[in-house]
């Protein structure tokens, strides 16, 4: 695993279609551009790959952590996954309602994304939760780039996007509570990989 997590696992911004997807619209809603609703299609469809991404690297650690506090971040992910899915469905939804076609198929995911896969097996819960520390950071900054990007563009899709980090900010939470230490550092501090952030957690 040698993909830098600042520069965003499940977060890398898009620039352009990967996605094999045809991006020439012949509609798209009122008040809008068509070349403004192409970029916004653009942006909505690297976060539905980046939540279809995520819910399913959840529930690979929900099926892999072991370790005595194995209950307590078995059940802390479910509803995470949950949440997630709802995301990925509510984005694919908003691309058709602006005249695009959302794709979720698992080729043309792994075609597009610009992250590597979750690398961590079999693993203790502490290793887990440093690896998707990682993930969660790199997801939340490419959602906040969105918002940027979007203030401009489409206000009904910036707020779409900003529930949804809102949430994911929470489950962000929830993960580094269990890697911080009564004086508010994270075990994670200054790791670049879900290796490092694995062992650190670990320690």
């Amino acid at each position: 695993m040698t993909a830098i997590w600042a520069t965003g696992r499940l977060g890398m911004p898009c620039t352009g279609n990967r996605t094999g997807m045809t991006t020439k619209l012949h509609y798209t809603v009122p008040g809008m551009t068509q070349s403004d609703a192409k970029r916004v299609v653009e942006l909505l469809q690297d976060r539905l790959n980046a939540c279809n991404d995520l819910h399913l690297t959840l529930k690979h650690v929900h099926w892999n952590v072991v370790g005595p506090h194995f209950i307590a971040v078995h059940e802390m992910l479910d509803p995470q996954v949950e949440a997630v899915r709802g995301f990925a469905d509510d984005l694919a939804e908003r691309i058709a309602t602006l005249g695009g076609s959302p794709v979720g198929t698992p080729g043309a995911l792994v075609a597009a994304r610009t992250w590597d896969e979750y690398s961590i097996g079999r693993a203790t819960t502490q290793e887990h939760l440093g690896a998707l520390d990682l993930v969660y950071q790199g997801v939340i900054t490419s959602y906040r780039d969105g918002i940027k990007e979007l203030g401009e563009l489409d206000p009904v899709t910036e707020d779409m996007f900003i529930g949804q980090t809102e949430q994911i900010e929470l489950f962000h939470w929830f993960v580094r509570a269990h890697l911080e230490d009564k004086g508010g550092h994270l075990s994670t501090e200054g790791a670049g990989t879900e290796q490092e952030a694995a062992a650190a957690a670990a320690e």
